[in-house]
Order: structure tokens, then sequence, then C-alpha cells
């Protein structure tokens, strides 16, 4: 989604956001989705880390990057100015969710040293 979403800003979109001078929101937003897509995706399928905070902090990457990216793509093509608001929830849920990573790597990490 983040790839087809880059691509989709950098071309379809590409007047709508150079006229709304909102071309710096869509690539934040696209790079925060990629971002954590990727490290999602790396944490679930990694067997040391695969213990209950993983799949936390994989889950609030998820809606963080639901709720942050698709806040800022909502405001950078047009949408509700509510959009704004809720932005920064989204940021605390991909923040949250680093959180339950360390977890889960000191977790992993007592377990190997044991």
């Amino acid at each position: 989604m983040g790839v087809a979403l880059g691509a989709f800003g950098a071309h379809a979109l590409r007047e709508t956001l150079l006229e709304r001078g909102t071309t710096g929101t869509w690539e934040t937003a696209v790079f925060y989705h990629l971002l954590h897509a990727s490290i999602a995706w790396a944490t679930v399928f990694s067997p040391p880390l695969a213990k209950k905070n993983a799949g936390r902090a994989a889950c609030c990457w998820l809606l963080g990057v639901i709720i942050f990216s698709g806040s800022l793509y909502g405001l950078a093509s047009g949408g509700p100015r509510w959009l704004g608001p809720i932005t920064p929830l989204g940021g605390l849920l991909l923040m949250l969710g680093w959180g339950y990573a360390a977890a889960s790597a000191l977790a992993a990490t007592k377990t190997d040293v044991s």
C-alpha cells in the first residue's frame, strides 16, 4: 500500500499536491507508512522476537500507520481539517509500538542470557 500510495501521489496527485503545497505532507505519510510496515513485517516474522510484546508492537504500528499516515494522506489531498488533531494519536501509537518492540527485544535478550 505504501508503495502504491507513493506512486499515486507522485503521479496522479502531483498537480493537486503541488497546488495545495502539500507534497511534503504526502511524502511524510508515505515515509512513515513504509518504515513501519517494513519493521512490523520484520518483527512479526523474527523468531527471537515472537513474543506477545512483538505482536503488540506490530498492532500499534498497524493502527498508527492507519491513523498517522491516513490522516496525513487525507489532509494533503484536501480532506477535512478535523483530521489534523487525529494525526498525533497515530504518532503516539507508532511510539508505543517502538516501546513494545524494545520490551520484546529486552525479554528475548534476558532469555538468551539465562
